[in-house]
């Protein structure tokens, strides 16, 4: 069993920065893989990033891809997502989930991939 927490949620102005991190615990939580997902106000749960177990292969979405980067550190068991360029658009409940480390990079994606879900952290960019 992983749990998952994520914090780092706010409210910003379009344009700043914000970090989420999402801190695991539980056996073996720094050997799985990592994504970001978010689910906006009236619509379904999107992915947004992601990261294999070893950190060496990361995977975004285009709508974030160059303003949003992936990152973990396994000795302290957290992922983590620096936001930049933030949005308005970014405005979402963030989750983290973990996926089995053998999960190919380009499965990532899949919601289907990943056993375990945080409760998520809300972030809001104002115009």
């Amino acid at each position: 069993q992983v749990q998952l927490v994520e914090s780092g949620g706010g409210l910003v102005q379009a344009g700043d920065s914000l970090s989420l991190s999402c801190a695991t615990s539980g056996r073996t939580s720094s050997m799985y893989a990592m994504g970001w997902f978010r689910q906006a106000p009236g619509k379904e749960r999107e992915f947004v990033a992601a990261i294999t177990w070893s950190g060496g292969n990361k995977v975004y979405d285009g709508s974030v891809k160059g303003r949003f980067t992936i990152s973990r550190d396994n000795a302290k068991n957290t992922v983590y997502l620096q936001m930049n360029s933030l949005k308005p658009e970014d405005t979402a409940v963030y989750s983290c989930a973990a996926a089995r480390p053998t999960t190919q990079a380009s499965f990532l994606t899949r919601e289907s991939q990943y056993d375990y879900w945080g409760q998520g952290t809300q972030v809001t960019v104002s115009s």
